[in-house]
């Protein structure tokens, strides 16, 4: 009964919105990618809210039923029956008589099951796609056939652009360039290794009394140079979801410089190499939103680049829905925390595969601990915090990293603040 509902409200507000976007043509920017939807999602927000009315989706809304609810700009109304059916009305008024809309819709499309891409481009056509990246091994492999199926998959919403629409992909990504020659639309390449049309430069981390603080790097485009920096984050992430938010801003025709200094008010998502100080004097490094090998292996990276630091932390759970390719992924993780991290806490039963990863490439078994429950792992790392440890957290959405998170920030009363899941929904759970 539950799922017949839900299908009935998904499709009466799939209705609604559809009625909405053909009465008020919105541009429409759709981001997809295995990595980075949310962070590029924020970034191109930041990039144009002065100069554009424009409308975000709310944290993740990326699935069948998240992209009408933005479109229509309804909250998740989680179990209840009751708010469903208002919203359900709250979008039939909205859909039919609303007299003022955004100029700019900026949406994550995300999909979990083959033909969840159909679903949604049978009533969206974008104006801009932003590919973010495609990894060979990506989350959700466990439901497709092969990993190329979910690249395939993804790629149904760059057939989905408007016959004037434009792509803005990573031209770093390997994946999306062995995608490009099939794709006939405008391109637009951002990336930081291979020159582009708009490229980063010269990024380094910034510290102030020896810690991270943000990340400073420089965009080049048509031969003009132009500084960004993002504060409390560290890492690529945040510069690739910059730069392709700055390539959509010019593509609305926001001057670069206006773009520039909005960046400075972007707020680093919750979950996302955002930098939390943490007890006696450390700095934790928060990804717990979600994990998968190559999210992983990005920030253990930018956990090895950083100086001043006494200690190494790696905090790492399971990366869930990764199929057959589980066990191989997880011990590659485990190699690379043995290049990167001083101590590793592994948590969860696929992370002992990350455990066993480290040990096999020399980590010593005095530096690995291993865990099945978060709480006792939050418990044990407060124990052994020292001034000056950095700490990376990261783990799947099931873990419920951002327990540990809590355990040993500075300040806990800020975790509704700062930290994800926090809703009395997942609480709960």
């Amino acid at each position: 009964m539950k799922e017949i509902f839900k299908s009935i409200i998904v499709r009466i507000l799939t209705l609604e919105a559809s009625i909405l976007l053909k009465r008020h043509k919105p541009k429409v920017i759709a981001i997809t990618g295995s990595v980075g939807k949310t962070s590029t999602k924020d970034a191109v927000y930041a990039a144009i809210k002065n100069n554009i009315y424009a409308r975000k989706s709310e944290k993740s809304f990326n699935s069948e039923i998240g992209v009408p609810l933005t479109v229509l700009g309804l909250p998740n109304a989680w179990n209840s029956p009751y708010k469903w059916i208002k919203n359900v009305m709250d979008g039939l008024f909205t859909a039919l008589f609303s007299r003022t809309y955004p100029e700019v819709l900026i949406l994550e499309a995300g999909i979990d099951r083959k033909g969840d891409m159909d679903r949604l481009t049978r009533w969206l056509k974008p104006d801009v796609v932003v590919l973010t990246r495609l990894p060979e091994v990506p989350v959700h492999v466990e439901y497709f056939s092969t990993p190329e199926a979910v690249v395939e998959e993804k790629m149904k919403l760059v057939s989905a652009l408007k016959p004037d629409g434009v792509l803005i992909y990573n031209n770093d990504d390997v994946v999306i360039q062995s995608k490009l020659p099939e794709v006939l639309q405008r391109k637009v390449g951002f990336g930081r290794y291979i020159e582009t049309d708009f490229t980063a430069r010269k990024d380094r981390v910034v510290y102030a009394d020896d810690q991270p603080i943000g990340v400073e790097f420089e965009v080049e485009h048509m031969g003009a140079v132009h500084k960004v920096l993002i504060s409390e984050t560290i890492g690529t992430q945040h510069m690739y979801s910059s730069i392709a938010a700055i390539a959509v801003a010019d593509e609305l025709s926001v001057p670069i410089a206006n773009t520039v200094e909005s960046l400075l008010s972007l707020s680093t998502p919750p979950g996302r190499m955002r930098l939390i100080p943490g007890i006696k004097a450390s700095m934790l490094i928060d990804d717990s939103y979600n994990s998968s090998p190559i999210a992983c292996e990005q920030a253990l990276q930018a956990l090895k680049e950083l100086s001043y630091a006494k200690r190494k932390i790696a905090v790492l759970g399971d990366m869930l829905e990764l199929g057959k390719f589980s066990s191989t992924e997880h011990r590659k993780i485990g190699v690379k925390v043995a290049e990167t991290a001083d101590i590793l806490f592994a948590v969860g039963v696929r992370a002992q595969q990350i455990a066993e990863g480290a040990l096999s490439a020399g980590m010593s078994d005095k530096n690995v601990f291993q865990y099945e429950d978060v709480a006792r792992a939050g418990r044990e790392l407060q124990a052994i915090l020292n001034n000056g440890d950095v700490v990376l957290i990261k783990a799947s959405q099931g873990v419920r990293a951002e327990k540990i998170v809590e355990e040993v920030m500075a300040d806990p009363l800020s975790a509704n603040k700062l930290l994800v899941r926090q809703e009395d929904e997942w609480k709960q759970k």
